[in-house]
């Protein structure tokens, strides 16, 4: 083998090996969303959380995530995506440890807002660095069903591990575990993800734009999270939403007249990421309601432990991993990426439908296997064509940005969506036990409408994409660095490009 031969194969193992890296440090953050969900009642004992500060475990490490990644995307472009990425990591390593080494409920919630820094910082990043890292659409195929994979099958494995762990150890080890990971992310980052350098900050960084979008989304992410607890019309959830309605009008004002926005408004003259986005949040609220209101169900209903309602859920985890192996790559470069996105939808919404109609005795099989099947093959095969289709036409120098947005809407979505279902849930029990049902069927009956309005969200997802997301008509002679989205595909993002032309 020649020595241009060995380098070239020598840098597609490089990049792959980078690709890794990056799915490792998604990985710990998904693991970190449920993984703590199981471990609360251990956490609240020992600790003596109220149950009303108790939800600050976890709506602090979202509030900080969720409102600093789109800063946090921009500084990668700014500084390095590699500089940005490994300071997360960092940062969010440290934070475990002192999560895990919490001798107070104050100390665990202030470690847990910095673990959400850390957590914004690698998360905007990381879609970049895949994007960059794999220009060719087949490759970035591929590695996208990757990312697809840790995204979304990590959920369920979190609450397998927050199970086990708690019930083996103790709930300090949901925090620890991440400390292996953590260390092996920096020092394999460090050596195999190319260095960046960025655009620099030019004329100067944008530090009023900065604050004005950081408090925006803080305040609109900490209005979504206490709606669960105070209701919709609570003055904690229409002070804060006003207060991020006005930041954000202040914040759209300012970056139409400084030279060096934080967030350039021509991103968003992409309609791929906008549109996409805009799917991919109604797809992204079926699944959270299916990872928090099926485990409730699970538990509360059926009565399953914490290790078996996380088992419960390994048909949508198997199935997921299947799909990234380049089957859901394949089914793109086969059916295009509109196609295989409206089935997936819609195979969501079927598994959701099935949801729906669990009852106090349903058994795992066929119902709830079945159900949990459909999600997984509808998530599996739905989210890799639109995370293509959201970064296919994003100009490289904008790429940080265009993940963080893209973390950032799936963040806003999941949390705003968690919250509109569970009141849903809640108000729809209130009314069966005021018609004097039993506790058991009115808890399940709140679920089965949830269920119902996730899948609305997920068929509503469709018909978006076959109304958003439309080909254009081919050309008589296309050029071949945009081919039409339904010829003979032989590259994902290509066909992406004229689908959201």
């Amino acid at each position: 083998m020649n020595t241009p031969q060995r380098s070239a194969l020598s840098e597609n193992r490089q990049r792959w090996a980078t690709l890794l890296v990056v799915c490792m440090a998604q990985l710990m953050i998904v693991l970190d969303v449920t993984i703590v969900n199981v471990a609360l009642p251990a956490i609240q004992r020992d600790l003596h959380f109220t149950q009303g500060n108790l939800t600050w475990v976890v709506n602090g490490f979202l509030i900080t995530f969720g409102s600093l990644l789109l800063l946090a995307g921009r500084l990668g472009d700014l500084l390095g995506r590699k500089r940005v990425f490994l300071g997360g990591v960092v940062i969010f390593t440290l934070a475990s440890v002192l999560c895990g080494a919490a001798p107070s409920a104050g100390w665990l919630v202030g470690a847990r807002f910095l673990q959400g820094v850390g957590a914004a910082a690698q998360a905007s990043v990381i879609l970049a660095i895949i994007v960059t890292e794999f220009p060719e659409p087949d490759a970035r195929a591929r590695a996208m069903s990757s990312y697809v994979f840790v995204s979304v099958a990590g959920g369920s494995l979190g609450l397998l591990a927050g199970g086990l762990l708690t019930e083996a150890l103790s709930w300090h080890w949901i925090f620890f575990v991440n400390v292996p990971i953590g260390i092996a992310a920096v020092a394999f980052g460090r050596a195999l993800i190319p260095t960046d350098n960025g655009l620099g900050f030019g004329e100067g960084i944008d530090w009023l734009g900065s604050l004005l979008i950081t408090g925006a989304m803080m305040s609109a992410i900490y209005a979504v999270v206490q709606a669960t607890t105070h209701g919709w019309i609570s003055a904690p959830v229409l002070g804060f939403g006003a207060i991020a309605a006005t930041l954000l009008a202040v914040f759209l004002a300012v970056e139409k007249r400084v030279a060096n926005p934080i967030v350039p408004m021509r991103i968003f003259a992409s309609p791929g990421l906008v549109n996409a986005n805009l799917i991919r949040g109604l797809l992204v609220t079926g699944m959270y309601s299916t990872f928090f209101l099926g485990t409730l169900y699970l538990e509360h209903a059926r009565h399953y432990s914490a290790i078996e309602a996380g088992a419960a859920f390994l048909p949508w985890t198997l199935t997921v991993a299947a799909l990234s192996q380049g089957i859901t790559a394949r089914f793109v470069a086969a059916f295009g990426p509109l196609r295989v996105l409206v089935a997936g939808l819609t195979v969501a919404a079927g598994g959701l439908l099935l949801f729906s109609t669990v009852g106090p005795a349903t058994s795992f099989f066929p119902t709830i296997f079945f159900a949990c099947f459909a999600i997984g093959f509808g998530i599996g095969n739905a989210f890799m064509p639109l995370l293509t289709i959201a970064m296919a036409d994003i100009p490289p120098a904008d790429a940080g940005l265009g993940s963080g947005i893209t973390n950032v809407s799936q963040q806003i979505a999941g949390a705003l969506g968690l919250a509109v279902l569970g009141t849903v849930a809640t108000n729809r029990t209130k009314t069966l036990l005021a018609s004097h049902h039993s506790s058991v069927e009115s808890l399940i009956g709140g679920y089965r409408l949830s269920f119902l309005v996730a899948a609305g969200a997920c068929a509503f997802g469709a018909a978006l994409a076959l109304l958003l997301l439309r080909p254009n008509e081919p050309r008589s002679q296309p050029e071949p660095a945009s081919l039409e989205f339904d010829r003979e595909p032989t590259s994902v993002a290509r066909e992406t490009e004229s689908a959201v032309a």
